[in-house]
């Protein structure tokens, strides 16, 4: 019982901190790589503020699904 426990609670944290690494490429990873690369003329549209609090709003939201794939793994039994 507790292996099949365990075995779903990694799957669980694996879940949690693949969409932590994914927030992270879409929401800092590529629209940086798109500012400093000036993608569709991304500098001219889009301000260094706007940029700034988008990429802390996503970076925010990849840290706590990250933690939160750390306290799952917590759950494991001996």
């Amino acid at each position: 019982m507790s292996l099949v426990f365990n075995e779903q609670t990694k799957l669980l944290a694996t879940a949690l901190n693949t969409a932590a690494t994914s927030c992270f490429t879409v929401g800092i990873a590529t629209p940086v790589a798109g500012y400093i690369y000036n993608v569709s003329n991304l500098q001219t549209t889009l301000s260094p503020w706007s940029l700034g609090l988008g990429v802390a709003g996503w970076l925010i939201a990849a840290i706590i699904l990250h933690l939160l794939a750390r306290r799952t793994l917590k759950e494991l039994k001996p």
